[in-house]
């Protein structure tokens, strides 16, 4: 992704995303041969982290404290600090601290700054080292922070997020890591996925979500090639494009 399309999927403008450069926020991409920075997924992922967090009202020096490591002071301290002063504000910061107060449940271990229907679904799902679910729950964060995603679409996949059938899926899934493009397990994997996903998943996803030119080339850039024709195939099924 280019610097326009990663500021238009997560809805700032081009001008924070340099600024969040120059104050270190978010780290210098790779530039192609022509010049041109070259976002990733997991680029995407931490802008649309910053952005929360500052909406949320922390200032940048506090926002940079709570990306730092082990060095940096803890989320929940930042955000008890921030709802002390949004207490003694008016009445319209009311639904900030609300927000606020969801955050702790806002999922296994990490403390993410996302919605409490998000929130409520992670919370769903057993703990896993398996590199293809963290990923999942990169580009639901994501999602979530684009308003991509809503309430109804978290309801729905709550019903599998605690399904070991699930679990198994993305094990399959990092089985193919190291596999060549046309490994007979894609196809079966593939379809495995696009069928135990309800068929009102498909009906809750917004037709007109914030999709931009080469967010989906960057999302499948995040995986290896099998694993990268599996997820393809598994778009392609949600978006009406072809069969998996």
């Amino acid at each position: 992704m280019r610097i326009g399309e990663i500021a238009a999927l997560v809805g700032v403008t081009t001008r924070t995303v340099r600024h969040y450069h120059h104050v270190g926020l978010l780290p210098e991409p790779e530039r192609r041969p022509n010049g041109y920075r070259a976002y990733t997924v997991r680029d995407a992922v931490l802008l649309a982290r910053v952005r929360r967090l500052t909406e949320l009202g922390l200032g940048l020096d506090e926002v940079r404290d709570v990306l730092a490591d082990d060095a940096g002071r803890e989320l929940s301290e930042v955000l008890a600090e921030l709802d002390a002063d949004l207490a003694r504000q008016e009445a319209e910061l009311a639904e900030r601290r609300r927000r606020l107060a969801a955050l702790p449940a806002a999922g296994p271990g990490e403390g993410e700054p996302v919605s409490p229907a998000l929130a409520a679904l992670l919370a769903k799902a057993p703990p896993t080292d398996s590199p293809a679910a963290a990923k999942d729950r990169e580009q639901l964060t994501l999602l979530d922070a684009t308003g991509a995603a809503g309430e109804e679409l978290y309801a729905v996949l709550g019903q599998l997020a605690a399904d070991p059938a699930v679990l198994a899926l993305y094990e399959r899934l990092d089985e193919l890591a190291d596999a060549p493009v046309d490994d007979p397990r894609i196809g079966p994997l593939a379809e495995a996925m696009v069928a135990a996903v309800p068929a009102a998943a498909f009906a809750a996803i917004p037709s007109d979500g914030p999709v931009v030119p080469g967010f989906g080339e960057a999302l499948l850039a995040e995986y290896a090639p099998a694993q990268a024709e599996v997820v393809r195939r598994v778009m392609a099924a949600f978006t009406g494009e072809g069969p998996a």
